[in-house]
């Protein structure tokens, strides 16, 4: 009777790269299970558990069979004329096929003959046996190693001085159980058992001899003082530390709370195996260094939780994530402050040093640092998006508001990169902006233009937010542009996943601000002023057409992923809006035209009228004669027209789109009727024209909006 047990793997390593930890175990685990099934040693029914911590690689996969079962299987061998001589006797090159598949002459009279359409085929049917649970074992688990993101391979020496091993850290251990059987493996020169470790320091004994595959997490927590999954973990450092934040508080005191950082919270659940929350301080004297330096600093360098109050402000307290759990952790505690000390100085150094000197008088040695060899240095690129800066900043306003807002822009590209060349930047580039902001205020710059010089580089990543002010606004958008306009124009273009410029993040930027600030601008003529500011750079050449062509594509993928039907995007984006803020407007338009009873027949008639007019040789005029209107239904029609563009226009010069469309159900009957009883194409060639120029006519108007023909089915 074949039993299906559970089956835990584990492989025992050297401390595992604590940023990749968590992938590795989840595709570890996964790739295991998957690879089980397709040896038919796990089902579909069957799922798996992943385990990982600083060192060590595990999994439990549940209802796993130790044999396989036996699989019926056909294999084509030949033509039966050639398998066969004319008295049905087998021919040498059939007998010599049979011998490959382990097979003899015997056989032979039990062969299946079967037609594939064009002769008869001979096939050997028989019964493969299902593989071991050691021979599937052994394969998934090579699959399972050959499928790990490693970012870097280690090669070692194994403990008999020659072979030598390829993995992402040397491995010292290998357990595998189903239910409590050890299963005959070996990988990494290492041969399968029941024996693993426990924590470094704080295990109970120095091995742990596991009883059975379900008992691994019980006995490494209260045998080895390791709490073996990472989910689980992740849990109980969250749970931790939102116990010490309410504790640093103390009793009637503001509540603090540790800051949320994902990342940082996987990256110390991949450095510990039995966490132990701890809080440390510093002196207050440091908190006049911006708190986004030693936030970056406890968090990049230490892996510490700052503790913020309830306004969000920093304060002298962190929270350690400890992998001990001493009687007394004071000597930890220390141990941890003595240690961030130093790096708060640091801190403290390169901001008092930095504003000594003016961002102002920074800006020259921008010249010397190299942004692109056919764009020039960051000095030549300052100067580029400064010029884009206030030509965006002209057009926004009219007279003095927009000369002001041009002034400011001007002035806040000119000093937004000079945080580049700054001690503190230098030291954490995740700071730029931010420190320039900084030293801005400090200088006695507006605030505004100091809040643009932070802001000019939002949006920095998808859901990010945009810059707080019509300056930072005006000048991020110039820094995108001038990078996207740059690029494109010495053909810098992403390719597949290649985007090293991340041309499709300032892309999205752009649309951002453009649309959701609903800002008066054409985007053809913000491409074409960019443009302008490269007139000195002799390799470039302006590529706006497939720059036009990239922006309106990643248009579209962001409106189908805000829920946007792919009819609804292409019906709006094939007609190349410029102002992209009436987006959302013409989209919402275009969903209530859809909705109408005469919608589907209109689109139809749109589509046909496309058609009719992309076969015409030449340009179609759209003056249409009156008194070549013979039939009823064109009278009809053009009678009709004029009284829904009427009212369609004046609806869109208002920027009620959704009426604009709407207006368009009254053509219904007539384009009906106007299909039905009138010839287009007919041979005199005055009255064909004049229908020409009455269908050209009904095309401009029903494409005003959107091109409804995109609603066709």
């Amino acid at each position: 009777m074949n039993m299906n047990k559970n089956l835990l793997v584990e492989l025992f390593v050297e401390e595992l790269p604590p940023k990749a930890l968590k992938k590795l175990g989840e595709v570890f685990s996964q790739t295991l299970l998957q690879s089980l099934k397709s040896h038919g040693l796990a089902s579909d029914a069957s799922s798996v558990t992943s385990y990982a911590s600083p060192r060590r690689l595990a999994a439990q996969v549940s209802s796993v069979a130790a044999q396989a079962a036996d699989k019926a299987q056909a294999q084509k061998l030949m033509p039966a004329s050639v398998g066969l001589d004319a008295s049905g006797n087998a021919t040498p090159a059939l007998l010599k096929k049979l011998a490959a598949l382990g097979a003899d002459a015997s056989v032979v009279a039990s062969l299946r003959r079967e037609s594939d359409g064009k002769a008869d085929v001979l096939f050997y049917d028989s019964t493969a046996k299902g593989a071991t649970l050691a021979e599937g074992l052994q394969k998934a688990l090579e699959a399972a190693l050959a499928a790990l993101p490693i970012p870097k391979v280690m090669t070692y020496q194994l403990a008999d001085g020659w072979t030598t091993v390829n993995f992402v850290r040397p491995a010292h251990g290998l357990v595998a159980l189903h239910g409590a059987d050890v299963v005959p493996i070996s990988l990494l020169g290492l041969t399968a058992g029941r024996t693993t470790f426990g924590h470094r320091f704080e295990a109970a004994s120095a091995s742990i001899e596991l009883e059975h595959a379900d008992s691994y997490a019980q006995q490494l927590e209260t045998e080895g003082a390791v709490i073996a999954s990472f989910a689980a973990r992740r849990e109980e450092i969250a749970r931790q530390l939102k116990a010490a934040a309410a504790t640093a508080g103390g009793n009637g005191s503001a509540a603090l709370r540790a800051i949320e950082d994902d990342a940082l919270l996987d990256e110390v659940t991949a450095l510990v195996e039995r966490p132990n929350v701890l809080i440390g301080q510093f002196e207050e004297s440091f908190l006049e260094v911006p708190q986004e330096c030693l936030i970056l600093t406890m968090k990049a360098n230490q892996k510490y939780f700052p503790l913020l109050d309830g306004k969000g402000k920093l304060t002298n307290k962190f929270l350690i994530v400890s992998n001990i759990r001493p009687n007394d952790p004071s000597n930890v505690i220390e141990g941890n402050e003595r240690v961030v000390r130093p790096r708060l100085a640091d801190a403290k150094f390169f901001f008092d040093q930095d504003r000594m000197k003016s961002l102002a008088d920074r800006i020259p040695g921008l010249a010397k640092i190299v942004y692109h060899n056919k764009l020039g240095t960051q000095g030549e690129r300052t100067q580029r998006v400064c010029a884009i800066a206030s030509a965006i900043g002209n057009q926004l306003g009219g007279a003095q508001l927009g000369n002001e807002l041009a002034r400011k822009a001007d002035q806040a590209a000119l000093l937004a990169k000079a945080d580049l060349i700054t001690d503190m930047v230098g030291e954490f580039p995740e700071l730029q902006g931010i420190m320039g902001r900084y030293y801005a205020l400090h200088d006695g710059i507006a605030q505004d233009v100091a809040d643009a010089i932070e802001d000019h580089y939002k949006p920095r990543f998808a859901g990010d937010s945009l810059p707080r002010g019509q300056v930072g606004l005006v000048v991020a958008l110039a820094d995108k542009l001038e990078t996207l306009v740059g690029m494109f124009g010495i053909g810098q273009i992403p390719t597949g996943d290649k985007d090293p410029f991340a041309l499709r993040r300032h892309a999205l930027g752009v649309i951002r601000m453009l649309s959701e600030s609903n800002l008066p601008l054409t985007l053809d003529q913000l491409l074409e002023t960019s443009s302008l500011a490269f007139k000195t750079v002799t390799e470039f050449k302006h590529n706006g057409a497939a720059l036009t062509d990239f922006i309106y594509d990643r248009l579209a993928g962001s409106l189908r992923e805000q829920g946007y039907s792919a009819q609804e995007v292409d019906a709006v984006i094939s007609q190349r809006p410029q102002r992209l803020g009436d987006i959302p407007k013409r989209l919402a338009a275009v969903r209530a035209f859809a909705a109408l009873p005469e919608a589907a027949s209109l689109a139809a008639a749109n589509k046909r009228v496309s058609n009719i007019l992309k076969k015409v040789e030449g340009a179609v005029t759209t003056q249409v004669d009156e008194n070549l209107l013979t039939e009823a239904a064109e009278v009809a029609l053009n009678w009709s027209l004029d009284d829904v563009r009427q009212r369609a226009d004046i609806a869109f010069d208002a920027g009620d789109y959704a009426t604009s469309l709407k207006a368009l159900a009254a053509l219904k009957v007539p384009v009906d009727a106007f299909f039905n009883d009138v010839m287009v194409n007919v041979d005199d060639l005055k009255l064909r024209n004049n229908r020409l120029a009455l269908l050209a006519n009904l095309h401009e108007a029903m494409n005003r909006v959107a091109d409804i023909s995109k609603l066709s089915t």
